[in-house]
């Protein structure tokens, strides 16, 4: 359907992050979804987002599926679970880190729930998500020299911030997370176990918030279906 996804296993993928934290450039890593798909099947500036991104992992169930479809065996690397894990990673090899998104009572909760929960993490910089001008908080992160920053202010929003911010910034990985301070901080449950394993927790959140289902539907049955069809022409 146009755009490359990374098969790594989920150790695998940890270890490519780390190699792109220690590289000489800012690196992005897209988390992708059916959603983000439709998206930028729409919108070239965000197709060449995703094409730009030196790694894409599949985080929604929906493309596990399509790609399934096609033949393709694939491991599910949730985006939420993908940046703890490298948070962890980054305490342990010292690596500074920076945190953007959600609103501000949400940040200093998930900051201070991921500072009891992960020994010796740095998190040099922290800012809400409701900001309008970029360019201070691209001079900020400058100053604050993290090498890994993750932003939670949603698709594609985040994906367009790291995107630019790679004309301003030091060497760093940026990662887009979606609502995963909402959870770290307490203020939404996450889907219990069943609902990960089986890899629908986007129903679980559809169900708790009803306001989601705009944008799930159609762009989730569409993308399936569009899946289908490709899978029929090869």
């Amino acid at each position: 359907m146009g755009f490359r996804i990374d098969d790594y296993t989920f150790d695998e993928g940890i270890e490519r992050a780390v190699e792109l934290i220690n590289s000489d450039r800012v690196s992005q890593i897209v988390t992708i979804n059916p959603e983000m798909i439709e998206y930028a099947s729409k919108n070239h500036d965000f197709a060449q987002i995703i094409h730009n991104a030196d790694m894409v992992i599949p985080d929604g169930i929906g493309v596990k599926i399509a790609l399934q479809l096609n033949g393709y065996g694939v491991q599910r690397l949730p985006g939420i679970d993908f940046a703890y894990r490298l948070l962890q990673k980054s305490a342990e090899l010292s690596f500074p880190v920076a945190i953007i998104g959600a609103k501000a009572d949400v940040i200093t909760s998930a900051i201070s729930n991921l500072q009891n929960k992960i020994k010796n993490i740095s998190i040099v910089y922290s800012h809400d998500g409701y900001f309008k001008d970029s360019e201070p908080i691209y001079e900020e992160l400058k100053n604050a020299r993290p090498k890994l920053v993750l932003v939670a202010t949603g698709s594609p929003k985040q994906e367009e911030f790291i995107s630019n911010a790679k004309k301003y910034l030091p060497p760093c990985l940026m990662i887009g997370i979606g609502g995963s301070l909402d959870v770290w901080s307490g203020m939404v449950k996450r889907a219990p176990q069943i609902y990960q394993k089986l890899g629908i927790e986007w129903l679980y959140r559809t169900i708790t918030q009803p306001e989601r289902f705009k944008r799930i539907f159609p762009a989730l049955p569409l993308f399936l279906i569009k899946a289908i069809c490709y899978k029929y022409k090869k």
